[in-house]
């Protein structure tokens, strides 16, 4: 029961990105192909989101359950190769399947059960960085 509020934030998410097309094939290959704004709006929206929760979350002093302080840590740029290499592969898995991780789980749950195998390899994905973390600089 602990989880069930997740699930419902979840959910609405998950109907939210199908009604609004996040999920739709055609409109992610418009975005690739610079013929429709409607993705980079929303993507624009997200970021101006999350910019405006953090700043409301940093000026309130909100802390976790555990009384820590939320907030990100500062980023170091620095050549940028690893921001370079990791969001070509990314938007290369993005464009191959058509979906990245949220519409991925959305197509999942509207009947589209192909998207378990790009899901399986995200996971893979995941699993693979979390193995060789240690060994990566940061």
């Amino acid at each position: 029961m602990m989880l069930f509020p997740y699930f419902l934030t979840g959910s609405f998410f998950g109907i939210v990105i199908v009604e609004a097309e996040v999920v739709s094939w055609f409109r992610i290959q418009e975005m690739f192909r610079f013929q429709s704004f409607h993705m980079y709006g929303i993507i624009g929206a997200a970021v101006l989101t999350a910019a405006v929760s953090l700043l409301i979350l940093k000026k309130f002093g909100v802390r976790s359950l555990d009384g820590e302080p939320v907030a990100t840590s500062p980023k170091a740029l620095g050549s940028g190769a690893r921001y370079l290499a990791g969001g070509s592969i990314f938007g290369l898995g993005w464009a191959l399947t058509g979906a990245c991780p949220g519409p991925m789980v959305g197509l999942i749950g509207s009947g589209a059960p192909i998207m378990l195998v790009p899901l399986a390899a995200a996971l893979a994905g995941t699993l693979a960085y979390g193995c060789c973390r240690p060994k990566l600089p940061h």
